[in-house]
């Protein structure tokens, strides 16, 4: 039984979310996760996954690995049957001496900012449940997804597990039901890796410190970026995504204030800019992982190039529809 689930990144709102402000995230279809399930004449759960070097029995990994406890966290589910190897609620079909093996590969990078991490656990649990015989819903892997993501971050904002499940543009704010949409016309983005692993936590702990030591003018910037974020899903909707590119120059220019760019960021940012995109601007925790820029369709490629000259280890070019 196979399964895939998409990359993401945020568009707008990124820090600001923190502070009950909302943002704006998108699925990125041109890297994915796929997992498949299958048979397997050894007993256990095996599981190889050779991006990150594993080839493991499931009992020999400790419990909060991060792919092991995702596994364990889907056997253990309510939505499913008791027994791991149960093809239904009384646990008919079992394979006798047999086991199965869970075979994982993905293009997304890690620690990008790109949602692998909930990627991988989207994917494991669509083949999983379906290789019981018992799939879930999308509903379902929600909410066993972001289950997971408290494990592994603590208090999640929960835009990761939600664009990667639905595979849909997000507007969130912490505290409220998250809304998915839809674009009104298709857009555009190329998305630039710095090659620097994002410091999420530091950075987020930095602009904490910040907010402490001036409330007001902080307040006032969440305030600006959640004002961008609410006319850019307004412009998405209604097929005027031309009018994102000045709102990404303005949230880059907020980021910076906050302190959570970069030099390598900015270089990047200005390279789209030089090449020709209409706006740019750095995306999710900063200090390193991606840029995004918005483009002409024509000219993505173009400035792709402009990102690997100016530095990038890596772009992507997505269509967001």
């Amino acid at each position: 039984m196979k399964a895939s689930a998409p990359g993401k990144i945020i568009l707008f709102g990124e820090h600001a979310v923190v502070y009950n402000r909302p943002a704006l995230a998108v699925p990125v279809n041109q890297v994915q996760v796929e997992v498949e399930v299958r048979d397997s004449d050894s007993a256990g759960i095996w599981i190889h996954a050779p991006v990150i070097d594993l080839h493991a029995e499931l009992a020999s990994l400790p419990p909060d690995h991060p792919v092991g406890s995702v596994i364990l966290e889907v056997l253990s589910s309510p939505f499913l049957p008791p027994s791991p190897f149960g093809r239904g609620a009384g646990g008919e079909g079992r394979r006798g001496e047999g086991g199965i093996e869970i075979h994982i590969s993905s293009t997304i990078p890690v620690a990008s900012g790109l949602g692998s991490g909930a990627a991988v656990s989207v994917a494991l649990i669509r083949a999983l449940s379906s290789f019981l015989f018992l799939p879930l819903t999308n509903d379902q892997i929600n909410d066993l997804v972001f289950e997971i993501e408290k494990l592994h971050h603590g208090t999640p904002s929960g835009i990761d597990n939600t664009v990667i499940t639905y595979n849909m543009p997000v507007y969130f704010t912490r505290g409220r039901p998250i809304q998915t949409f839809k674009p009104g016309k298709p857009f555009t983005i190329v998305i630039g890796d710095t090659g620097i692993p994002a410091p999420t936590k530091e950075s987020v702990a930095d602009v904490r410190r910040l907010w402490l030591k001036d409330t007001n003018r902080c307040e006032e910037i969440f305030d600006e970026i959640a004002q961008i974020s609410l006319i850019a899903r307004r412009s998405i909707e209604s097929g005027k995504p031309e009018l994102l590119g000045e709102l990404m120059d303005h949230n880059h220019a907020l980021l910076q204030q906050l302190s959570v760019s970069s030099p390598e960021l900015d270089r990047l940012v200005a390279a789209a800019k030089d090449a020709g995109a209409l706006g740019a601007k750095l995306s999710g925790g900063g200090r390193g992982g991606n840029m995004i820029a918005l483009v002409e369709q024509a000219r993505a490629e173009s400035a792709a190039q402009a990102l690997i000259s100016a530095g990038a280890k890596r772009t992507i070019i997505t269509e967001v529809k």
